[in-house]
């Protein structure tokens, strides 16, 4: 089936190639690609993109002396095939298989682990600044898109970068999107950058008259290129990046091997930071990945012939996005946040129906946090809707600028708790743990669809910062029995005797599971859900410690700092004399694989639980 691939196991291999064959290994990647990630899910249309780039980056320098770093992570599959892991995609993202991100347990071609965006430049300046310091020789090169260059961080780098005098590479992989289409100035400067052909054959043609005159043809070229950089000033807005101090090379066709062998091997010779900015194709070769890219950035697995199935499933995603929308049809105070991840998110409708109240900031929470904050500090209602794991980037701003002056700024926090294939970047196990310490944050978790919709209802009546936190995937139903008005109080679902089980979020289903387990063995076991973490339901707490020998608090959250620690000081407080069993997370990150084997493996499945229940109790 493929004339060169099989025989690509380490970069050395692409090296013995010629153009006219490296094209032909582009196409056979691509179809490569496509058969195995429908097979096992995975970020597809990134990867599809930079096959070409990253044959050139291998076929150039000489990794892993040479150093590439992935920034974001998901668009290393490619780089993955060609540095010997080629056979073991059909384990990418399962369960002890290889990591859809770079893992540098994995190999010693990945440098960095990475997962979350912007962070490339900063990992390679510290990587050329110790390579210096060491008196080392090797190149390193940061692979950065334009989506993660909306990122502040990326501008932090770039900033110091900028104005030192090391020797890095930075490449801007421009496809004009992230996940979703790219917002903001940068996505329009570059913009201008890729259209500006006036500019680019002026510089070409500057260059070509110099090179054919023999004797005068430097001296022109010096003056010409101060031209050059005048004239830039009018025909590319702004020249960003060399006025931050990068030598910048480009804009250049990222699908022309030739080219970018070339582009490469002569930057190689230059001395200082370099930027050459390569425009890809998010998608290409693939028919359904490139008129639809954001739908196959990552995908579950698929019929190649007809592509990704439109999903009718109702998600904790879609159930927030609309009764967002809909609480924004009752008050015009609303207004809808999202970095970068609208579709993500559930917010499409409502950036449809409301454009003007709806911002898409980029990948930039900390700025997303405080942009709420101003809002919410001017009369209006913001909601900054985020996955857990990028909430982590806003740290800080939650507490400056919205708990300490307790602004009613809604977060609405998706993909809380395990998410699966991504992995130990992505899981959002540790939200519980730093929220739950800020003051004036309140903090609720739904145990079903309804409860969510009821949240978000609630929370508008709220006039301090709230969270609500909830997983990844279908949206099921347990019950509709909470009235509005009870959101903040904890729900008995079944009333035993002796020992409790107090879950919250997603993990009361699993508690009424082992519940049932339980019963079968014998015992009656009360189960509370407890959908408003803090502050506590004090109340009904003590009731439970009265009447009940063992208390179990059960969480999609790491043990430590999270709401079992809560109860426990509150227990300790309230002096408990019964025995208190956590749930939860361990002390460690968690890998990637399936949500159900995780659970399972980690004894956090009703099964499990149950067995861990009745060994509590013998």
């Amino acid at each position: 089936m493929y004339k060169y691939l099989h025989n690509i196991n380490t970069p050395e291999d692409i090296k013995k190639l010629d153009i006219d064959k490296l094209n032909i290994l582009s196409n056979e990647i691509r179809k490569f690609l496509v058969k195995s990630v429908s097979n096992t899910g995975g970020h597809l249309a990134p990867n599809l993109g930079v096959v070409e780039l990253t044959l050139a980056l291998h076929y150039v320098f000489d990794s892993p002396k040479d150093k590439l770093i992935w920034d974001v992570g998901h668009q290393s599959y490619v780089h993955k095939i060609i540095t010997g892991r080629r056979e073991k995609f059909d384990t990418l993202r399962q369960f002890e298989g290889i990591s859809g991100f770079p893992k540098k347990s994995e190999s010693i071609h990945d440098i960095f682990d990475t997962g979350h965006s912007s962070t490339s430049i900063s990992v390679g300046l510290g990587l050329a600044v110790a390579r210096d310091i060491k008196n080392e020789k090797s190149h390193i090169i940061s692979i950065i898109g334009d989506g993660a260059l909306t990122g502040g961080m990326a501008f932090e780098a770039l900033n110091h970068l900028g104005h030192t005098n090391t020797n890095m590479i930075v490449v801007l992989n421009d496809n004009e999107m992230s996940i979703s289409k790219n917002v903001g100035s940068i996505s329009n400067y570059l913009c201008n950058i890729r259209t500006n052909a006036a500019y680019k054959k002026v510089k070409d043609e500057i260059e070509n008259i110099a090179n054919h005159i023999p004797k005068i043809g430097k001296t022109f070229y010096e003056t010409a290129g101060r031209f050059k950089n005048s004239l830039k000033y009018l025909l590319m807005p702004g020249a960003l990046f060399e006025e931050m101090g990068l030598k910048y090379f480009g804009p250049i066709d990222g699908h022309d091997i030739e080219e970018l062998i070339n582009t490469f091997k002569n930057i190689k010779k230059v001395q200082g930071p370099v930027l050459v900015h390569v425009i890809t194709k998010k998608g290409k070769g693939y028919k359904f990945a490139e008129e639809c890219p954001d739908k196959y950035h990552g995908v579950g697995p698929f019929r190649i012939d007809k592509g990704v199935s439109e999903s009718f499933i109702d998600t904790y995603s879609k159930i927030a996005g609309n009764k967002l929308l809909e609480l924004a049809k009752l008050d015009d105070r609303v207004v809808a946040i999202t970095a970068a991840m609208p579709s993500g998110t559930g917010l499409n409708k409502f950036q449809q129906v409301y454009p003007e109240r709806f911002f898409d900031v980029g990948i930039a929470e900390s700025h997303a946090v405080t942009f709420a904050a101003g809002l919410a500090a001017n009369g209006l209602r913001p909601y900054f809707a985020v996955y857990s794991t990028f909430l982590q980037r806003g740290y800080d701003q939650i507490i400056h600028d919205a708990c300490i002056q307790n602004l009613p700024v809604t977060f609405l926090i998706d993909r809380a708790g395990i998410v699966g294939d991504d992995g130990e970047t992505h899981h959002g196990i540790f939200d519980l743990s730093y929220l739950s310490s800020m003051p004036n944050l309140k903090i609720m978790s739904p145990k079903d669809k309804h409860e969510l919709e009821k949240m978000i209802q609630h929370s508008i009546k709220i006039n301090t910062p709230v969270a609500i936190r909830y997983p990844r995937g279908e949206a099921i139903s347990i019950n509709d029995s909470a009235d509005d008005k009870d959101i903040d109080k904890w729900e008995i679902l079944n009333e035993g005797k002796d020992i409790a089980i107090i879950a919250t979020g997603s993990m009361v289903k699993t508690s009424l599971d082992a519940k049932d387990i339980l019963c079968n063995n014998g015992l009656n076991i009360t189960v509370v859900n407890a959908r408003c973490i803090k502050p506590l339901d004090e109340k009904l707490l003590q009731t439970i410690a009265k009447s009940h020998n063992t208390i179990i608090t059960l969480e999609d959250n790491v043990l430590i700092g999270g709401f079992g620690s809560y109860v426990n000081s509150y227990l300790i407080k309230f002096k408990f004399k019964g025995d208190i069993v956590n749930m939860g997370w361990p002390d460690k990150f968690i890998e990637h694989g399936k949500v159900d084997i995780l659970y399972d493996k980690y004894a956090l499945s009703a099964q499990k639980i149950a067995s861990r229940i009745l060994d509590e109790i013998n």
